[in-house]
């Protein structure tokens, strides 16, 4: 793909490595809360149609982030590289709208053939925005929590497999021993460990035995039913059975459930713990009205 006048030479191309979607229904939450947020991140207009987001290496090895228009063209590479299939992600130049330095996001794989990756250098008048990064794993704060809520949505199984519901949720709101829970992809592991104390359970969706952080949290997730969040703030995807997956994030939290089932929070102020909540009395109508609210994938 052709890299664009105000980044690279007109003579040099990219080599793409792999592409995401900035939608209000599916972004990289690594960016921010919400939609406008992680559009505001890339310093990009949050238009409904979103954008997709090429990552890929320039001759010199140089880290790109290209953001084009076509998303459904991004959509049907994405798709085709989930099924192992290959595809020759090549946007027109005319859909690209610029290409940023630098990834948001941590890549296993370089392009082969041109030196490793890294930042490109700034430019002659050094101008121009710093180059992405991804968040540092070594510490913990609102990227970090995100992405330790991405991972329990992917490995919603593993991570319920670990709760025993009448220990977890019993009323002696007694904590779970982080030691028991999936050691693969967790997402303890983006922090140090000696953070990863304990995941405390909840008595239910109401209770004094819950955590005042997990409290504010489902209060701040009731008040979006009364007045929506920006776009991307509550995503619902596909789950089995015929439930749905809620994501849900505010200032200092983020909340994983199914709508069949219970729901887990991740707070900034709790550093690696994971705090399940049970189905309870109340919390089955929340995340009806939640996933009534929230966006989904097209």
């Amino acid at each position: 793909m052709a890299a664009t006048d105000d980044t690279v030479a007109d003579d040099d191309a990219l080599f793409v490595l792999t592409a995401v979607l900035l939608t209000p229904a599916q972004f990289p939450s690594v960016l921010g809360d919400d939609y406008v947020a992680a559009c505001a991140e890339l310093g990009l207009e949050p238009f409904a149609e979103g954008y997709g987001l090429v990552l890929g290496q320039d001759s010199g090895g140089a880290r790109w982030t290209v953001v084009v228009e076509d998303v459904s063209l991004v959509a049907v590479a994405i798709a085709a590289w989930d099924c192992g299939m290959e595809y020759d992600l090549s946007p027109d130049d005319r859909s690209v709208v610029c290409a940023l330095p630098g990834w948001p996001l941590a890549l296993a794989v370089a392009a082969p053939g041109v030196p490793d990756p890294h930042d490109p250098p700034p430019g002659p008048d050094d101008e121009g925005p710093e180059p992405l990064t991804p968040p540092d794993t070594e510490v913990w704060g609102a990227p970090q929590r995100r992405l330790g809520a991405d991972e329990i949505a992917l490995q919603w199984a593993a991570w319920r497999d670990q709760i025993d519901d009448e220990t977890a949720f019993g009323r002696s709101g007694e904590p779970r021993p982080a030691d028991e829970a999936p050691t693969d992809s967790s997402p303890a592991d983006t922090v140090p460990a000696d953070a990863r104390e304990e995941e405390r359970g909840s008595a239910d969706s109401v209770g004094s035995g819950q955590h005042p952080g997990v409290r504010k949290a489902l209060e701040a997730a009731r008040a979006y039913v009364g007045s929506p969040p920006p776009p991307g703030r509550i995503r619902s995807a596909f789950a089995p059975g015929g439930a749905r997956t809620l994501r849900a994030d505010g200032p200092g939290w983020s909340l994983v459930a199914r709508t069949d089932d219970i729901a887990f929070i991740l707070l900034d102020e709790e550093p690696g713990e994971i705090m399940p909540v049970g189905r309870g009395p109340e919390l089955p109508g929340l995340l009806k009205s939640l996933d009534e609210l929230a966006v989904r994938p097209a």
